[in-house]
């Protein structure tokens, strides 16, 4: 019985019940391998619960959704696209910009995102538009809109080149090709857009 009795307590010591935010972060890191594995449609309140070892309850309690559940967590464990790095031109610095956003794209919160837009009819989708927008979009712009306008500055793309729709082309074909033709973006695919679309766009 002592061995019995030890056992149950090491269990116990092992695997202590967690609260607040550590709960909160289990929570939202079943989700995003829910979205990343089984994807938006597969994705049950009951699966992430089961993920992150606690009762359905627990999740429901902080989010009433899924939708709701998805926002935070794809909030929560997008990653940050903060520099683009000066590579002496700008077809150099929008190439290396656009695998930056393709690694982000295909690192776990990345398929989450993905998931979301290749699954979600109209409708869904809308809630997650400021997600999107605030987490990939605009980030994206801004860095292009950095990259222009160093090239202003050593004079390889024209003055203006920085008009927001330039900056807009990128990001723009990458979601469309991505959520309506399926692309994976390969190295010379973003060769040929940077080559045929943005270095004409940038030239002086």
């Amino acid at each position: 019985m002592a061995t019995s009795r030890w056992t149950a307590v090491t269990t116990r010591t092992a695997s202590p019940r967690r609260r607040g935010p550590v709960l909160e972060r289990a929570i939202l890191e079943a989700a995003l391998e829910q979205l990343s594995t089984v994807g938006w449609r597969g994705l049950t309140m009951e699966g992430v619960a089961a993920g992150a070892q606690t009762g359905k309850a627990a999740v429901y309690r902080r989010w009433p959704s899924k939708e709701d559940l998805v926002v935070d967590a794809l909030q929560a464990g997008l990653p940050t696209l903060d520099s683009a790095q000066d590579l002496g031109s700008v077809r150099e610095d929008l190439l290396q910009l656009c695998r930056q956003v393709r690694e982000a794209m295909f690192s776990r919160s990345g398929f989450a995102l993905r998931a979301v837009l290749h699954e979600c009819d109209t409708a869904t989708a809308e809630r997650f538009h400021d997600v999107i927008y605030e987490g990939v979009i605009e980030p994206v712009v801004k860095l292009i809109s950095d990259v222009v306008r160093r090239g202003i500055e050593r004079g390889d793309v024209r003055s203006g080149g920085g008009d927001s729709y330039v900056c807009d082309v990128i990001p723009a074909m990458l979601m469309y090709r991505s959520k309506v033709c399926g692309s994976e973006w390969l190295d010379e695919e973003f060769e040929d857009l940077i080559d045929r679309v943005m270095v004409p766009l940038l030239r002086p």
